[in-house]
This record gives C-alpha cells, structure tokens and sequence, in this order.
C-alpha cells in the first residue's frame, strides 16, 4: 500500500508553469520519500511526466458558451420586407403573400378533392393555383416589394400546388385507364422533377428571355388542363406523355417565356383560335406538343449560331 501510494503521487506530479525550460521557483512539489524516487522513474518511465509542458487545463463541454464573441449586429433578424416599413407598403406585402398562400391552399385542396374522385374539380383548383402563382409575381413587381422571403413562400407554394397536388391529380385522373403502378411512377417522376426543377431555378441566374427547361406552373398548368377537358387518349400514351412533361422540366433546353410569346405576330394566333372552335382538344395537343418541341429546336439553332 506505502508502494503503490508512492506511484499515485508521483503521477499526480506536475510542474506548472515552465517556460523556456525553466521551472518558476516554488512550483516544484517534491515528495517525502527520496528513496523510491530513482526506483520509480526508472521502472515507469516518469522521466517524461516532468519533460511535460502543461499550459492549461480546460474542461471541454457542449454546454460551455464559444470562447470568440458573438457579434450582436449579425445575430440581428433580417426583416421580411426590406425598405420603408409604411402601413401601405406592409399591405401591399401582405396582398402578395396573401396571394402566394391561397396558391398553396387552393394546391392543398385539390388534393383532396382529388382523393375524393372529383379530378374534374381538383383539376380546375390548380387552374387557380397557376393564376395566383402569377398574380403574386406581377404584384410584387408592380408595388415593388419583392424580397427574398416572398421568394421562398413562392417556392414553397409552387412545390406544394404543382409539384404535389398535380401529380396526385393526374394519379386519380389516370384510375381504370392505366395500371396504378405505371400512373404511381409517372406521378412520381412529375414530384421529382418539380422539386428539382424549382431547385435549380432558385440558384440559377435568370434569363428574360428563354425558361432553362419547361417552368413546373406551365407543366401544373398543361396537366390541369389535360385533365379538365378529357383528352380521349389511351392511359399508356397518357403517362408517356407525363413522363415526357416531366423530363422537360429537368431539360436544359430553352423555352420562350409567356411575354415573348405574346409578342409573336397576331396572324400567327389566328391557328390555334380556328382550330380551337373547331376541336379544342385536337388543337390543346398541338399547341403543347409544339411548344415541347420548340425547345430543342431553339437549342439547336443556338449551337449553330454560336
């Protein structure tokens, strides 16, 4: 016991303080019996406890607070509207948002309706959706309070309505038509395609003039309509044709946006308005075919060009 407690104490020897290789004076606690002092260095090796610089002992816990300081001024909220904070500019931003949510409800409900059997009447909720999803844009332009926050709600909206509610819209629409398995994936691959889509564009730099692959409310928009006005074709070319609108989110091919659109010659809409008092599901087909296939047509012409 005398032996093994000479042990304990002389692993508890620490020299504190050393600098340069010199002890401060008084700091050194030597041990009453000099006896064993050689013995027991030597046969364990305690030369190099004294060889040891010990410059501090901190207990180190999750629950200590960080050592650096914390500059207040970066732990500031930033507001949700930047700007002047007026009565009328705080409603002006309340009227977009509120916008951007009626999206997401009419989105949420549509859903249901959907899970219901009413496709018909969930199909003209995203309709809905998609005016709403433009409202809030040209709104927050014209007031001018566009943030970022109203950004994200934007986002958030437009996975919910049209990354969500329409796949789950086509999936119920698809019933009896196709097998539930290829509708389940087709719907799924729509979901998907959104998410990545709406991704993408949110860390992407805008163009003003062409999309970077076809934008998911026209995709919402396409399938809405699809459903709303019955397309007679069969449940496979159904989902191919899903399928198709989906990979066209993720494409990078360019498609010309809406405002460019509007700017073609107006002879050029007399086709579509004919052929739509004609047979507005014949022409709808058309239009959305030839709207896929511009897009790959404009990437070649601009890898020529280049």
């Amino acid at each position: 016991m005398r032996r093994s407690s000479t042990f304990a104490r002389q692993v508890l020897l620490v020299r504190v303080g050393r600098r340069d290789g010199v002890a401060a004076a008084g700091t050194d606690l030597a041990s009453p019996e000099h006896r064993y002092l050689d013995r027991q260095r030597r046969r364990y090796g305690l030369d190099r406890y004294e060889r040891t610089e010990v410059s501090a002992i901190v207990p180190v816990s999750p629950a200590l607070a960080p050592s650096t300081p914390v500059d207040d001024g970066a732990a500031m909220s930033i507001p949700l509207l930047p700007g002047d904070r007026t009565a009328a500019r705080r409603a002006k931003f309340a009227l977009v948002n509120a916008c951007t949510l009626a999206s997401l409800v009419l989105g949420i409900n549509a859903i249901f309706l959907a899970m219901q059997g009413e496709v018909r009447i969930a199909a003209l909720l995203l309709i809905a959706c998609v005016v709403f999803d433009g409202l809030d844009g040209a709104l927050a332009r014209k007031f001018g309070v566009a943030s970022p926050f109203g950004a994200q709600m934007d986002s958030l909206a437009d996975m919910c309505s049209f990354g969500l509610a329409a796949p789950v819209v086509v999936y119920a629409s698809l019933a009896g038509e196709a097998p539930p398995a290829a509708a389940a994936v087709a719907a799924a691959l729509v979901a998907a395609c959104a998410a990545i889509r709406l991704a993408r564009f949110n860390v992407s730099p805008k163009d003003g003039r062409f999309f970077c692959g076809v934008p998911t409310t026209m995709a919402a928009a396409v399938l809405a309509l699809t459903v709303a006005i019955g397309l007679p074709l069969p449940g496979l070319v159904q989902i191919a044709g899903v399928a198709l609108l989906a990979v066209a989110m993720v494409s990078s091919f360019p498609y010309a946006k809406l405002a460019r659109l509007l700017k073609l010659p107006p002879w050029l809409w007399l086709a579509p308005v004919i052929g739509g008092l004609v047979d507005v599901r014949l022409t709808f087909a058309l239009v959305v075919m030839g709207y896929l296939v511009s897009g790959p047509l404009l990437w070649l012409h601009q890898r020529r060009t280049a």
